[in-house]
């Protein structure tokens, strides 16, 4: 009666790759992907909590850094990034010149 028996669920098989060769003095895995400034950051991705207190520390970063040069820069490119943003939208930006 193989007509009405219950189908069995399909699994996936799993695959574990193990290097034949690689003889490591280190701790982990040596496919990692981890970024080489996370242990520097105080708001990297990697840390706890959710989005808006990643966010939150991101801010603080920024406010507490003691660059200038790299602040100015950060502004500098957003500024000509919302110039290029409002230019492609035909903004019309008559309205910020002096003559009226």
């Amino acid at each position: 009666m193989a007509l009405f028996s219950k189908p069995s669920k399909k699994t996936n098989k799993k695959f574990e790759y193990k290097p034949r060769f690689y003889q490591s003095d280190k701790q982990g895995s040596p496919y990692e992907m981890k970024n080489r400034y996370d242990n520097f950051r105080t708001a990297s991705w990697g840390a706890g909590g959710g989005i808006k207190q990643k966010f939150k520390n991101a801010v603080n970063d920024f406010k507490n850094n003691n660059d200038q040069r790299a602040t100015r820069m950060v502004i500098i490119i957003a500024l000509i990034l919302i110039f290029l943003f409002l230019l492609f939208i035909d903004f019309d930006l008559t309205i910020f010149s002096l003559q009226r």
